[in-house]
């Protein structure tokens, strides 16, 4: 097994297999997926800043098995940052999982394999307290991304109705995420009734294009609006993390206007973003999601309506 010292900014990690290839279809190895991780860290890192993680991991890249880890692992650096996340399934009653809040230690996450961030909605220390409410749009084939993006514009027209302001992404596999920042005092006990509420209001109105149940039965050519996402312990994949795909794909900030582009075009290709792609992008216009990390409204009385189309 070959081994590299590497100094990051006054810490010392010990990267490994630096050559081994992780995205077989391309070629792509491990280091350069640590080398994406350090370019792409000045965006990155404010979505991750204070949220505990769930890493999944593949230690043989893509075509190899994963795993997911929510424990920080015993081998971690006493450096490496945490935060206890009260657990029913836990022995202890707690988990302790890894808060990414620093270069070194996204670094070290890239070493350990975790191709994939996802973070819990909430910030460390207010965990019972999410800053965002998520809609994963996942459609079922033959639907694919495109009809995930005709379903996102019209839960942004809900969440527009009740004043509330979204921002989306790629999943940076088959869906969108459609994410509304919060003002800190709404509890999961608000956010998920809200979701349930919306994805259901959705599924009635539009009864050809949305589906608000999990059954896979019930999902064929249409987008499941999953609003089961805000729960406390759940987590979904970050803003600009790599993703387990065939090729190395990107959970990527677009625009509203970027995603009417790609439904005026019928082209889902445009809404497909590779590290390099991603990179360029946040070299000419930063991070799409910035204002996402800042707005705040008094969300707690919108999301205690039922909303209306």
């Amino acid at each position: 097994m070959s081994r590299t010292l590497v100094e990051v900014q006054g810490r010392t990690l010990e990267l490994s297999n630096l050559d081994k290839v992780f995205y077989p279809s391309t070629g792509t190895t491990k280091g350069q997926v640590i080398d994406y991780y350090v370019r792409v860290a000045p965006v990155l890192l404010p979505h991750l800043a204070g949220r505990p993680l769930t890493m999944v991991r593949y230690p043989d890249g893509v075509a190899g098995g994963h795993f997911y880890e929510k424990r920080r692992p015993p081998h971690a650096p006493e450096w490496v940052q945490t935060a206890e996340v009260p657990s029913d399934r836990a022995k202890d009653g707690v988990v302790t999982h890894v808060v990414c809040n620093d270069l070194p230690t996204l670094v070290w996450l890239a070493n350990l394999a975790s191709l994939e961030l996802h973070p819990l909605l909430a910030r460390e220390p207010s965990l019972e307290h999410p800053t965002t409410l998520m809609f994963d749009l996942d459609p079922g084939a033959p639907a694919g991304l495109l009809e995930a993006g005709r379903v996102a514009l019209i839960v942004r027209q809900v969440l527009d109705g009740v004043g509330l302001p979204s921002f989306i992404k790629t999943s940076g596999s088959k869906g969108l995420h459609l994410v509304v920042p919060l003002d800190g005092k709404s509890t999961y006990d608000d956010t998920r009734p809200f979701a349930q509420r919306l994805a259901a209001l959705l599924a009635r109105s539009h009864p050809d294009k949305v589906v608000a149940i999990q059954r896979k039965t019930e999902r064929g050519g249409k987008v499941l609006v999953d609003w089961n996402q805000n729960g406390f312990t759940n987590t979904t994949v970050a803003a600009y993390s790599l993703r387990a795909t065939a090729s190395p794909q990107v959970s990527t900030p677009i625009t509203w206007d970027e995603l009417d582009d790609a439904l005026s075009a019928d082209d889902s290709t445009l809404l497909v973003f590779g590290p390099d792609q991603v990179l360029s992008r946040i070299a000419e216009h930063g991070d799409l999601h910035k204002a996402a990390l800042k707005t705040r409204r008094a969300t707690s009385t919108r999301l205690g309506s039922v909303p209306t189309a």
